[in-house]
């Protein structure tokens, strides 16, 4: 049963639309359904009442928690989507491997058998996938190598939620999983009001990473729910930009700065720019100077992110020096910037390789830990 079925039934239970939000506001912050039902203000029709266990059932069916993947430490120092109240911070003061709160990458199958990934995070945060597979082809990135498989339907994004916050407390989303979020737009946006609304998240606490399109800016302006930005660049150079994402949006890369500068100016809320640094491709020092003029003065901040290293690709994960060198003279510059480290090192768990390993063995059994 979906979401939308589910609410199909409450209403033929003689469930009202404001009892419809509170089923979907119970399910998404794991209230107990039973005491909103009792509710004095708004009782539920006993017929409802009793369906209760059913309708938790149902949606339970719509994704489980196949595999469970703790590692050790993650360095996002909490910085992923801009620092708290809009102020924009330095390099993370975690340095890699130091972080107290580790990452735990979770195999998430769905009501089909298809799986997806999805990331707890330090500090109450969660990432989430938008997409089975990914069309956009990053050279850099597992979950490219398989193509697109299919978009998540809405409850599908929102049960990642919900396996989470069954875990620990969850205060921040962001949508940097597998898939591009643009291509899902739909769905994405729907997801981000019922999470903005009835799940209790502070719109700028949620995040939407993508490579760039344009419908995106116009759209995220119009949303009901108007997350704050992540825009992945890699680099400043038009056509190394196109080697390492052979099918993003072939837009300039200075427009889509100046795009995603008048989104977060238009909301009072930073932009996080992603650059995966790997060494001999994008980490020279012309590539500092370009990054540098490119977003000098711009309402955002710099991610320089560690890559997380994968067996068959032609990559490398640029020394620490490095990384830590960039930051520093991104700062000198004027340039907001931070360094953050890929979780999942330990465990193999870079964003699709826990679906793909999975994918290849299906005889693997998998630990049910859906409850």
């Amino acid at each position: 049963m979906s979401l939308a079925r589910a609410l199909e039934r409450a209403r033929e239970l003689g469930a009202h639309p404001r009892q419809e939000r509170s089923l979907v506001r119970a399910w998404l912050t794991r209230d107990d359904l039973a005491r909103i039902a009792a509710a004095p203000r708004a009782p539920f029709a006993k017929a409802l009442v009793a369906a209760l266990p059913e309708l938790e059932a149902e949606l339970a069916k719509i994704a489980r928690v196949a595999s469970e993947h703790a590692g050790s430490a993650d360095t996002t120092g909490g910085q992923t989507g801009g620092a708290p109240g809009g102020k924009l911070e330095g390099e993370s003061t975690s340095a890699p491997g130091r972080d107290a709160g580790g990452a735990t990458r979770l195999l998430v199958e769905l009501a089909d058998g298809a799986t997806i990934e999805t990331v707890l995070l330090p500090k109450n945060a969660l990432c989430i996938s938008s997409q089975v597979g990914c069309a956009v082809g990053c050279r850099f990135c597992k979950t490219g190598e398989g193509g697109l498989v299919r978009n998540l339907e809405v409850d599908e994004l929102l049960a990642q939620v919900v396996l989470a916050r069954a875990r620990k407390p969850i205060d921040r989303i962001v949508f940097m999983g597998m898939g591009e979020p643009a291509h899902n737009l739909a769905n994405v946006l729907g997801a981000l009001e019922w999470l903005g609304t009835e799940g209790r998240f502070a719109h700028k606490r949620m995040v939407f990473s993508t490579v760039g399109e344009r419908k995106v800016f116009e759209r995220l302006l119009a949303a009901p729910v108007r997350p704050a930005l992540a825009l992945s660049l890699h680099a400043a150079d038009d056509a190394r930009r196109a080697e390492l994402l052979p099918r993003a949006p072939r837009i300039p890369v200075r427009e889509l700065v100046e795009l995603a500068d008048a989104y977060a100016r238009a909301i009072t809320w930073p932009v996080l720019y992603q650059w995966t640094l790997l060494e001999g491709v994008n980490d020279s020092d012309a590539d500092l100077a370009a990054a540098v003029e490119l977003l000098r003065g711009r309402h955002g901040l710099l991610n320089v992110v560690g890559w997380n290293a994968l067996d068959g690709f032609p990559f490398r994960r640029a020394p620490l020096e490095r990384a830590v060198h960039w930051v520093r003279t991104l700062k000198r510059a004027g340039v907001f910037a931070t360094l953050r480290d890929s979780a999942g090192q330990d465990v193999e768990g870079g964003c699709g390789q826990l679906r793909s390993r999975a994918v290849a063995d299906r005889s693997r059994p998998l630990v049910d830990r859906s409850r």
